[in-house]
């Protein structure tokens, strides 16, 4: 059973080293590093489509796709446009693009891009509408009104990136829901130590050498620490919970600010052709997008929900996935989502599916670390994780299957299946 009528793949691509927040990247911005890349990328074949997104919002631009495309300096004639689901934005282009192969689009170029070192500062939007009167009918009015413009009038991310309808940041909502699945501290700092050592390892032992282009910034990834230890994130304190005594969630145990481009390719089969021949790739049998209500749901639990419905729809149970990929945007949401889909009862009340999926395979996750360790730059980390899913299932055997998760804000995730042909 495949969600598509003809073959769909995806083929590992590049992607930059990831820089630490206000480190070595913090003087590009999400186009600029786009740029190598795309033109990296284009040097091995020239797609019929790119589709590239990032999340946090820039006045400087409205289709993140086309500009770096043409910053590029490559073929005008090739269309690009943009999406954006959070941080399964990259993703999300990914799917996509799979979903318009065909009709002359047999390759495509996808990714995302994130400097969250220099997030745009903008006005609120009283204050703008207190300026944009003025402009045009009294300029001198304006630049007086401008010249005013106090703290309060400024949209700054001092909070980092928070829930617009909540009001409060990812890692305060993971808070209650390390709470609500009884996640303890020791746990989440167990699974980050895991991330850096085996990010650590991978980065040793060459895994990353022909996914990562060197900068002449930044030649491998900044963030992953060959230094730290249980102890070393034990002494943390919490990064949200301040306060009550019970927070959990710290610098160590969540990911951190980031700076970083990722891209891969999908084709079909016409597509994978073009590419240079050893090009690792993976069919993409299947997908799954889910949304909770956040409300009364963990802002980062969809996954949850998607990944029972995948594996439900192709009859399979957790051993029979040789490789699980899931997106670390915190310790604790990852131990969260699969608490949920290990308990029977909760994935029939909440998806309604009636299905005994065995025993979770905690050995088959991120063999080569997660975000905790190698960084989150928004946009580009769907594509990180689809490359790196990739290389690592394509020295498996034929028939290995991989699952991608990757959870968003606003109470949405994405899941794929993907299988070694």
């Amino acid at each position: 059973m495949h969600r598509f009528p003809h073959a769909v793949f995806v083929a590992a691509g590049l992607r930059t080293p990831f820089g630490r927040g206000g480190g070595a990247l913090a003087s590009y911005d999400a186009i600029s590093l786009s740029v190598p890349i795309v033109q990296a990328m284009a040097d091995r074949a020239e797609p019929d489509l790119v589709i590239w997104g990032s999340v946090i919002p820039n006045l400087g631009w409205s289709n993140i796709a086309r500009e770096v495309w043409l910053d590029a300096k490559l073929n005008p004639n090739v269309p690009a446009f943009s999406v954006v689901l959070a941080c399964s934005t990259s993703m999300t282009a990914a799917l996509t693009a799979a979903g318009m192969l065909g009709g002359g689009v047999d390759l495509s170029v996808v990714g995302g891009a994130e400097v969250m070192s220099r997030p745009p500062i903008a006005l609120t939007s009283e204050a703008s509408k207190r300026l944009t009167d003025l402009f045009g009918r009294d300029p001198a009015a304006a630049l007086a009104a401008l010249r005013a413009l106090e703290p309060q009038d400024y949209v700054l991310p001092v909070k980092g990136w928070a829930n617009r309808i909540t009001g409060r940041t990812m890692g305060d909502h993971m808070e209650e829901t390390a709470r609500e699945w009884h996640i303890s501290r020791e746990a989440q700092d167990a699974w980050a130590l895991k991330s850096h050592q085996r990010a650590v390892a991978g980065w040793n032992s060459g895994f990353f050498d022909d996914l990562v282009i060197k900068l002449p910034e930044l030649e491998r990834d900044a963030n992953p620490r060959d230094d730290t230890s249980a102890e070393k994130l034990a002494a943390l304190k919490p990064a949200f919970d301040k306060t009550s005594g019970r927070g959990t969630l710290t610098a160590g145990n969540s990911s951190p600010i980031t700076d970083g481009a990722a891209g891969c390719w999908i084709a079909n089969e016409a597509g994978i052709a073009r590419l240079p021949a050893n090009t690792p790739y993976l069919r993409l049998v299947d997908y799954e997008i889910a949304a909770v209500d956040h409300h009364t749901e963990g802002l980062l639990m969809a996954p949850s929900y998607a990944i029972p419905r995948l594996l439900a729809r192709h009859g399979l149970r957790f051993d029979d996935i040789d490789l699980w990929e899931i997106h670390e945007a915190f310790a604790a949401q990852v131990l969260a989502n699969v608490a949920a889909i290990e308990r029977d009862d909760w994935i029939l009340s909440k998806t309604g599916v009636d299905a005994d999926f065995g025993t979770f395979t905690w050995d088959r996750v991120n063999p080569n670390g997660g975000s905790i360790a190698i960084g989150h730059p928004f946009g580009a980390t769907g594509a990180r994780d689809l490359s790196q899913t990739v290389k690592e299932l394509w020295s498996r055997p034929v028939g290995s299957r991989a699952i991608v998760s990757v959870c968003a804000d606003g109470g949405q995730g994405t899941v794929a299946l993907l299988e070694r042909v």
